[in-house]
């Protein structure tokens, strides 16, 4: 049986190939049209699925969307009839299921050359985001939590996974929203675009918890350990807020009321500069963030006593909170994909899907994110001669190592005289974070490193951490954990006597979000990091993703763009190695 998940019609869209219960392929639909968080139908990622695949639109037995809209029909006529929402908020979610409602026909516009011949399954968006998580973990039975903005009435989930089934038994339902919590007050902080949340929680550890007092007035926490927001400081609930889902950069309009400025004081002005009540305040909203989590998540381990988690939704994306999970909570094993958000919903759709069909088939874990488009050494040599002009002219040269050994030590010896190396190998990650395959490596025992890359490349704010990739078998030596963390999903601390030692990797407040690498996870990258150590005692590489302020790089040719319009010393795409001169000497 073969089932294509989609994301469709919202941000990140995605597109996941499963074939026989076993994840074949994945990407986000903004890695091909190069537009960040691209909101609107996949085409281009179902394209890619399909070739990876081997298969045609004919094909497929089953597409699973992650949403059903007639989910929640309860709560939502509740909602309608109790007069809060306006007729311009209603019309627009009728529209929004419109839409949702016409996959068939959006595939036979983009693919007019076949024929699906298949079901469309809509599969309740949390439903999505549990089977994502829990259907591809190394688990047999555990607690599943799903947190996010909304989707279909609901921002959160909860019930036990067991074998191949999950049972939802919890729900958060709209207006209430700890996503939206987080994301009305980064858009007061003066980050409004879609995403910005992670700016929130890199500045937070500049500031102090003073405001949490106010941010328990917003949140309150019930005694049976859910939530819910005092919805005077929000307009999501009680008028039509914008959202720009269609074929384009997402965006949400402003989802904070006045009140809340009467509470915190002024907001933040795009672009002005930070000062410590700023910082102050995203320190109180990472707090509130995490009071709140962390009571849903011993309500859930009371009601499971499973010691064995998986997180998913986009509020799985906040790693400092998902660090802490161990010290606040009974659970002693976490599990996140590497793509908890809406885009991770396509895989968990056709993985829901797949399982309600056959239901006494054996679950495939899911180990790795190498699940995108990959090129070999003769594509990217074509690839580069085309590009030769180019590079002559920025003064380049151009060689090809002649094994894998030969390869990491020539860019271990670069990397541990500071050079910044463009790396780029294998399939293309699924889920936001580089992972070893498409990423911008650095020296992490430089000061100063971070000041480098942003001006070489990244140009982002001073505040933002870059985060440590390590071999596994180094792990207790360097953090206050033992954890297996391949994914880069949780925030550790690094030991106090390791932080002079890597301080191009350690945050302000003595952290790093932690990545695991192993022979097994990703053998070329495990390889370099221990050539690395060989050269410098440290097993650890500084890696960041490969783009400037755009979606990680998918071919070949963005990897030579970005290569060229940014001060990168070095980029190495398969085993070839492009320099800037003058070439490295011992």
């Amino acid at each position: 049986m073969i089932v294509l998940g989609l994301n469709a019609y919202h941000a990140d869209a995605a597109a996941a190939l499963i074939s026989n219960g076993r994840v074949i392929a994945a990407a986000e639909e903004e890695r091909f049209r190069r537009i960040k968080h691209w909101a609107g139908f996949p085409i281009e990622a179902i394209r890619y699925c399909l070739a990876e695949g081997g298969i045609h639109l004919d094909d497929v037995d089953c597409v699973a969307v992650n949403s059903d809209p007639k989910a929640s029909l309860g709560s939502k006529v509740k909602f309608a009839i109790g007069g809060s929402a306006t007729p311009a908020m209603i019309l627009d979610r009728l529209r929004n299921r419109e839409r949702r409602a016409s996959v068939e026909s959006a595939l036979e516009r983009a693919f007019p050359e076949g024929t699906f011949q298949g079901i469309v399954q809509p599969v309740e968006h949390h439903l999505s985001h549990l089977a994502s998580a829990f259907f591809v973990s190394p688990f047999e039975r555990a607690a599943a939590l799903s947190l996010d903005g909304f989707g279909d009435f609901s921002s959160g989930a909860w019930g036990l996974g067991e074998g191949t089934r999950i049972g939802v038994e919890g729900r958060i339902s709209f207006p209430h929203s700890l996503g939206v919590f987080y994301q009305a007050l980064t858009q007061y902080l003066g980050f409004p675009d879609y995403g910005d949340e992670y700016k929130v929680m890199g500045l937070a550890p500049y500031g102090e918890p003073t405001y949490l007092d106010e941010m328990r007035r917003i949140v309150h926490i019930r005694d049976d350990g859910s939530y819910e927001l005092q919805l005077k400081y929000f307009r999501h609930h009680r008028a039509r807020v914008p959202y720009e889902w269609e074929n384009t950069e997402p965006r949400v309009a402003t989802l904070w009321s006045t009140e809340l400025e009467d509470l915190l004081g002024p907001a933040r002005v795009q672009g002005a500069p930070i000062t410590p009540r700023h910082t102050d305040i995203a320190r109180s909203i990472q707090a509130m963030y995490e009071e709140a989590f962390f009571a849903l998540l011993n309500k859930v381990h009371r009601r499971y006593g499973s010691d064995q988690l998986v997180l998913a939704g986009g509020c799985a994306m906040n790693s400092v909170a998902n660090g802490k999970i161990y010290a606040h909570t009974p659970f002693r094993k976490l599990y996140i994909q590497a793509s908890p958000g809406d885009a991770g919903g396509a895989i968990g759709a056709a993985l829901a899907a797949w399982h309600l069909s056959e239901p006494d088939a054996p679950r495939s874990p899911l180990n790795t994110a190498a699940l995108g488009p990959s090129f070999t050494d003769r594509e990217i040599g074509l690839i580069i001669k085309d590009y030769w002009d180019r590079l002559r002219a920025r003064d380049c040269a151009v060689r090809s190592a002649g094994s894998d050994d030969e390869l990491c030590n020539q860019v271990a010896d670069h990397l541990a005289v500071g050079k910044v190396v463009g790396w780029f190998q294998g399939r293309m990650e699924w889920g936001p974070r580089t992972l070893g395959n498409r990423c911008i490596l650095a020296d992490p025992r430089r000061e100063d490193m971070k000041d480098i890359l942003n001006a070489k490349i990244k140009r982002r704010e001073s505040f933002r951490p870059f985060a440590p990739s390590i071999l596994r078998e180094a792990v207790a030596e360097w953090f206050e954990v033992d954890d297996d963390v391949p994914f880069m999903t949780h925030v550790y601390g690094i030991r106090e006597e390791k932080h002079k030692e890597i301080p191009a990797v350690t945050h302000v407040d003595g952290t790093g979000r932690l990545h695991t690498v192993t022979p097994e996870g990703n053998a070329l990258f495990h390889r370099l990091i221990r050539a690395f150590r060989d050269r410098t005692g440290v097993p650890i590489l500084l890696n960041t993703s490969f783009n400037e302020n755009e979606p990680v790089v998918c071919r070949p040719q963005e990897a030579l763009d970005c290569f060229l319009r940014t001060n990168m010393d070095l980029l190495v795409m398969g085993r070839h190695l492009i320099e800037r001169k003058p070439a490295y000497t011992e």
